[in-house]
């Protein structure tokens, strides 16, 4: 949603959506990202924006609609780079290319980078771990500490260069196990108890509180200035009511840092994000 209020403009041909019309950098770590849900939430967004505008309420609107669509979804979209990784190494390439990507973006559209996405910046985090630490050529051993101080090093260089926003997801580890919150979303809720996770082995006391070891370095842990936890409740019983139930996904979100000590549920539909009170 946050990417999709990015692309899209603030107004498109006398019709407001109240967007940035900024472009946004996405790196997929995981090799999860959807981009038929991103489109489809993108065209929720055009047509609810286009809804009540009056030159699509005469006769024929349906071919004006479809091509205002079509021309705005296509404008949209430029403004959107997706950078898939495979590695450590790929994804320290990718952060050397921001400034570079951005200056092209910014010849061709007239528009920068103003939002840089990291989805789970974990994912490679027991592969670097399992490493043996070895040398470069310039003499610098290359290790999982290493890697991660490079990291952010590169967005903290294209950060003094061009102030933007920084998203960044990121799985937990609970206690001193290896169960994530992915894990918990393949396990079959069949074959769950309460205190269970779907390998059948008995929960840990923080996975109940809900409670997770941080595991990223501290170069890392010192770079981000702000934490969000999210929490899916889907698998979990007894935590909502029928009528949260009859909800596709509900969720959790909590403000770590800075502490907030609140927590709010929220549901994700196909026309967006929605507050339970």
């Amino acid at each position: 949603m946050s990417a999709v209020q990015c692309i899209l403009p603030k107004e498109w041909e006398g019709v407001y959506f109240g967007g940035l019309g900024k472009a946004v950098m996405y790196i997929d770590l995981d090799c999860r990202f959807d981009v038929l849900r991103l489109a489809q939430i993108l065209r929720k967004r055009i047509a609810a924006g286009s809804v009540h505008h009056e030159e699509f309420e005469t006769d024929g609107s349906k071919d004006k609609f479809r091509l205002f669509e079509s021309t705005l979804f296509s404008d949209c979209m430029k403004r959107f780079l997706y950078v898939r990784c495979y590695n450590s190494s790929e994804l320290i390439a990718a952060l050397k290319s921001l400034k570079s990507q951005s200056e092209a973006r910014n010849e061709i559209f007239d528009i920068g980078v103003y939002f840089l996405m990291l989805d789970s910046i974990g994912a490679f985090y027991w592969i670097d771990r399992a490493l043996q630490p070895t040398r470069e050529s310039k003499g610098k051993t290359l290790s999982f500490q290493s890697i991660t101080e490079t990291v952010v090093q590169e967005i903290h260089k294209f950060l003094q260069l061009q102030p933007i926003l920084v998203l960044v997801t990121k799985a937990p580890i609970y206690g001193e196990g290896i169960t994530t919150s992915n894990d918990f979303q393949r396990g079959s809720s069949k074959y769950m108890s309460e205190d269970s996770t779907p390998l059948g082995y008995p929960k840990r006391e923080e996975e109940r509180n809900g409670s997770c070891r941080e595991y990223m370095p501290s170069a890392w842990q010192t770079f981000v200035t702000h934490r969000i936890k999210l929490q899916d409740l889907a698998q979990e019983p007894g935590f909502f009511s029928e009528q949260e139930n009859a909800i596709l996904s509900v969720h959790t979100c909590e403000w770590v840092q800075p502490s907030l000590n609140s927590k709010e549920k929220f549901y994700i539909k196909d026309d967006g994000v929605g507050l339970i009170q």
